[in-house]
């Protein structure tokens, strides 16, 4: 059956978003809301999200924002409920929020390896666990943003580029678990996105430095009926860094290892 449009549209679908206080949540939240979509987004920090929430208002947008850790398990599946009693059905889900310090390995506490577990993993599976079951019955999508560091070695962040690798796990395995009920799962691995949260100078991918709106462009495509035959599969956003595989172009315009 073909396409109705080629223009992605949420229109009267309602979507979740984590770590919706800046950076790229914050644009997949914009992009969503031009496109029709009902928001529930949360984040931990307070101002920053209910700025976001105000300006998306003003444009129309029909939000719902709390401010809690989604390391808490309770307090996301309380949101969940109240997103669904205020909003109705949950049609997609964006697993955004993550984070991550840097660390040796061997000089990583327990209590460091259990945080970036809980916050790169262990909250993406409860979020879907409390999710799926609300999706109405004609399916729905779920986008989980990753990294390029689930695909390459990271010295000095291992415990967070393991997380990465598996929710990308997750995303292939839950593609076939949740195919029954119509519930798309796929993921995006971003890398070079210049973002509040990255000091410094980001070193050029071959189509140089991107931005949270080429993330929130693919999250859209991913969300919207465009995209309704692709699940299990991931997205990298990264200006052809994985493609590259260390390959860097050189002066003389040529690319060497």
């Amino acid at each position: 059956m073909p396409l109705a449009s080629s223009t992605p549209t949420l229109q009267g679908r309602i979507a979740l978003v984590t770590g919706a206080a800046a950076g790229i949540g914050a644009a997949i939240a914009r992009g969503f809301a031009r496109s029709g979509a009902a928001l529930a987004l949360c984040d931990r920090d307070a101002g920053a999200l209910a700025a976001v929430a105000r300006e998306l208002e003003a444009g129309g947008a029909r939000v719902l924002a709390d401010v809690f850790d989604v390391r808490h398990g309770e307090a996301a599946r309380r949101f969940v409920e109240r997103a669904a009693t205020e909003l109705g059905s949950i049609d997609v889900l964006v697993n955004n929020a993550g984070g991550t310090f840097a660390a040796p390995f061997l000089e990583l506490s327990e209590k460091g390896e259990r945080a970036l577990v809980d916050e790169n993993f262990s909250q993406v599976a409860s979020l879907i666990r409390a999710v799926a079951p609300r999706m109405p019955g004609r399916g729905g999508s779920i986008v989980n943003v990753t990294s390029i560091e689930a695909h390459r070695a990271a010295p000095g962040y291992a415990v967070y580029a393991a997380m990465k690798a598996a929710v990308e796990s997750l995303t292939r395995s839950l593609a076939l678990e949740l195919a029954d009920r119509r519930i798309r799962m796929n993921a995006i691995a971003p890398d070079a996105i210049a973002t509040p949260g990255l000091g410094g100078t980001l070193p050029p991918t071959p189509l140089g430095v991107g931005c949270a709106d080429d993330v929130a462009s693919a999250a859209l495509y991913l969300a919207s009926d465009l995209s309704r035959f692709v699940t299990g599969t991931t997205l990298h956003v990264d200006g052809g860094e994985h493609a590259a595989g260390g390959w860097r172009r050189g002066p003389g315009g040529g690319f060497a290892l």
